[in-house]
């Protein structure tokens, strides 16, 4: 049967799936989401709003980070051709992704963010209503999560499958939750969520009988709940994927020509190639990363980016300042006050990700990355030079990896002062950590859970950008 048949013949006669309007929330282990409780309740906080909005802002951070934004964002390479030629460009190419003869043909809407000049905003529609048929395959958490920002399915994402399925048959995919699905299985009934429908590409035999690692698509997706363009091949010059707040925090830098500049944590390499971008590829970006094919990946963007000033090591950012090393030394590590800038975009958490069902993390292993993360900053301040910047940022909604770790900065630091972001369109810091009014209102926090209830899409999709985001931070201090 085609898939239209199955699909008309399920309407017909198949189990009513429930609405998926919202999400489950994110799945966490009891002790994390006390924890996080406690971060979001806590005493400042609820001296200035409240308990009852304090805990309702809390649970709808809870839904929404299952959710993914409403939006799409992409960071043009305006350093190789105009942003109104590389929209043009790919709302041709997606418009080819649809079948559809033109941009105007397939309906898309591909917008400029009106205060970041090298930003474009595609919709979401979403969620969707979909009716599951009666052959499941189940994918990691991982996977599940991309395909809800527009993926297929990639076979090493999948972790279950019906026992005879062969390519060509309609199956809906769900995401395992909990990590808990045995590869190989024939059906699972843990913890899961409903992602869409689509079609397998590859037999079951395929996916767990090879001795090889299989590769390529493993399922089409056709109806998926939250429908977004695949940008796998698309424009890869011109176009790169990247959320907002990451956008942002390069600009917030804000690199110039002929300066020396640091991403210490670079992988996989989205903020080294925006600063190169944005100082005109003339100066001198070093990428560092502790990971040897991570290194590779950086390499490989730069060179599809045409841009010639990113240097990458692999190597341990910890450990990236020596006093032995020669004045301008060409690889890590590095004399003190080498670099004019430096990005810490520190290894986090990520609790701010979307979408995120769900993680199995400990409370321990939250908490285990605000010293690694002091240590990186102690390294970073060694490096910089007088009169230069220093942006921190995590992708992450804690207190301990965000505000606290500004307080503890300021107080370890006395060289160091918090300077004004631009642009600024998210959030003003989180009370709990001590920090002044004014303080606060210098650093950036988006925070999606503030506006959850406001971002239909009635309100036009610039004004949705800049509230239904990722959790992300950003801190920006001079070096006097």
């Amino acid at each position: 049967m085609t898939y239209a048949e199955v699909k008309a013949a399920w309407h017909v006669r198949a189990r009513n799936v429930m609405e998926m309007s919202v999400f489950p929330r994110i799945s966490l282990k009891p002790e994390v989401t006390d924890f996080l409780q406690s971060v979001f309740l806590n005493k400042e906080v609820l001296a200035a709003v409240g308990h009852q909005e304090a805990e309702s802002r809390f649970q709808k951070l809870l839904r929404c980070l299952s959710h993914p934004p409403s939006y799409t964002c992409v960071r043009a390479s305006t350093h190789l051709a105009p942003l109104e030629e590389i929209r043009l460009k790919l709302a041709e190419e997606l418009a080819k992704q649809m079948g559809q003869c033109s941009a105007e043909e397939a309906s898309l809407q591909i917008l400029t963010h009106p205060h970041i000049p090298d930003v474009l905003l595609l919709p979401v529609d979403g969620p969707r209503h979909v009716e599951q048929v009666s052959s499941e395959v189940v994918v990691g958490a991982q996977c599940g999560s991309a395909v809800l920002r527009g993926a297929h399915v990639f076979a090493p994402g999948i972790v279950a499958s019906p026992k005879y399925m062969k390519a060509g048959d309609v199956v809906s995919v769900f995401s395992d939750l909990e990590g808990r699905c045995t590869r190989g299985a024939t059906s699972f009934q843990g913890k899961r969520a409903f992602v869409g429908n689509g079609v397998a590409r590859m037999d079951r035999s395929s996916l767990f009988c090879s001795d090889e690692p299989v590769k390529g698509v493993g399922v089409q997706m056709v109806e998926p709940l939250y429908q977004s363009p695949s940008f796998d091949g698309v424009l890869p010059s011109l176009v790169f994927l990247q959320n907002l707040p990451s956008v942002v925090a390069g600009h917030v830098l804000g690199p110039r020509p002929g300066e020396r500049v640091l991403d210490m944590c670079a992988a996989p390499g989205g903020k080294t190639c925006h600063i190169a971008v944005l100082m005109g590829d003339q100066g001198k970006v070093v990428a560092l990363d502790r990971i040897r094919n991570k290194i590779d990946r950086i390499l490989e963007n730069a060179q599809a980016l045409q841009l010639r000033s990113i240097k990458a090591f692999c190597f341990n950012s910890t450990q990236a300042v020596s006093g032995d090393a020669a004045p301008q030394a060409e690889e890590p590590p590095y004399p003190p006050e080498s670099f004019d800038r430096v990005l810490l975009d520190a290894p986090c958490s990520g609790l701010g990700q979307r979408p995120n069902m769900g993680t199995t993390w400990s409370l321990k292993e939250i908490c285990s990355y605000q010293p690694l993360q002091r240590k990186l900053f102690q390294a970073a301040v060694k490096l910089l030079k007088r009169g230069g910047v220093l942006v921190y940022s995590t992708c992450t909604v804690t207190l301990a990896e965000n505000e606290e770790q500004v307080a503890w900065a300021l107080r370890t630091f006395p060289c160091l002062s918090l300077q004004p972001q631009e642009p600024h369109i998210g959030s003003e810091g989180m009370l709990g950590a001590g920090l002044s009014p004014e303080q606060l209102r210098l650093l950036q926090r988006f925070r999606p859970e503030l506006s959850w209830d406001q971002t239909g899409t009635a309100a036009p999709l610039s004004c949705r950008a800049d509230r239904d985001t990722i959790g992300f931070f950003i801190a920006k201090f001079l070096k006097t």
